[in-house]
């Protein structure tokens, strides 16, 4: 993982502050207990004009945060159109077109336990640059995988939400696969089935037809995820959301991972058994190809997924 350069300004609580004084008490009731809802955002360089960006699905990841929010019993005390103009307001500032975006709402200090429901709820939205999640090699040749032991279960959490303290599942799946010499874990749900990666949605193709768990599994509805289902379609590539088992995975033509940091990243090697070829296959090198045009206003088409950053 890249070590963060520290931006000018984090916008916290209805305005910016300086980035080494966004500051927040010990005591704070998200730290301890991890009840909280986050986003991930990306902002890209408009192709062609250095001094253009746009950020991919701005209001569909603000409005999952307002949903994960609700979800967790949080009233946010801003509205989605306030939030959408706080994130380009914040890029603006920091002079950032190529830019990942961490808006966070959570529950301040005042009061402890697990019933407590006096703290205020705060908002903050911190911009960076990050580069490819999985890494420039990873997105080029793919990755390495494998199934993790830990598993994801409905019946102990909101998987549709980003609630922080759930990610504590998917941070002990990552760390157990990394630590093995693996780049990403793929996660099983209770009954065996496959789910998602620990930060990311997984496809298969499975003979020329596109196949990914449906929104009824164990996994976070992706914005990604509804991307690339949406370009395959226009493609005219068939999509399938339906169980599948991890022995598909093996047997599979082509297998990627899609998700705000990790973009579109292919798989070539689950628990040590080649994926197809071994590398990335047509299908996927396909959708990379339309996803990153669609990113960088290369797709009209695609044009109403941008907010601009002026």
């Amino acid at each position: 993982m890249a070590k963060l350069h520290p931006e000018k300004f984090i916008w916290l609580d209805g305005k910016l502050v300086a980035w080494d004084e966004a500051h927040v008490h010990i005591l704070t009731h998200t730290l301890h207990y991890g009840l909280g809802a986050f986003e991930g955002i990306r902002a890209y360089e408009l192709s062609g004009d250095t001094t253009q960006g746009a950020v991919f699905r701005l209001t569909e990841h603000i409005d999952r945060l307002m949903a994960s929010s609700k979800l967790c019993l949080i009233n946010v005390p801003y509205s989605r159109e306030q939030l959408i103009a706080a994130c380009v307001e914040t890029l603006r500032q920091n002079n950032l077109r190529n830019a990942y975006l961490r808006p966070l709402v959570f529950l301040g200090d005042g009061e402890m336990g697990l019933g407590a429901t006096k703290m205020a709820v705060r908002v903050a939205i911190a911009t960076y640059v990050w580069g490819s999640y999985l890494g420039d090699e990873g997105i080029k040749n793919g990755i390495r995988a494998k199934v993790s032991t830990f598993a994801r279960s409905q019946q102990s959490a909101l998987l549709k939400a980003k609630v922080c303290g759930q990610y504590v599942n998917s941070v002990l799946a990552k760390r157990e696969v990394v630590l093995a010499g693996y780049d990403e874990a793929i996660m099983l749900d209770s009954s065996g089935y496959v789910a998602e990666a620990s930060g990311e949605n997984i496809f298969a193709v499975i003979r020329g037809r596109l196949v990914t768990p449906p929104l009824s599994a164990a996994i976070l509805e992706g914005i990604t995820r509804d991307s690339v289902l949406t370009i395959a379609a226009d493609l005219g590539i068939p999509c399938d959301e339906k169980q599948l088992s991890r022995d598909q995975l093996y047997l599979a033509d082509e297998v990627f991972l899609t998700g705000t940091a990790a973009e579109i990243t292919p798989v070539r090697e689950i628990d040590d058994r080649s994926i197809g070829a071994g590398k990335t296959g047509p299908i996927t090198q396909k959708l990379q190809e339309i996803f990153f045009q669609t990113v960088r206003g290369q797709q009209q088409s695609y044009a109403r997924w941008l907010t601009p950053i002026q």
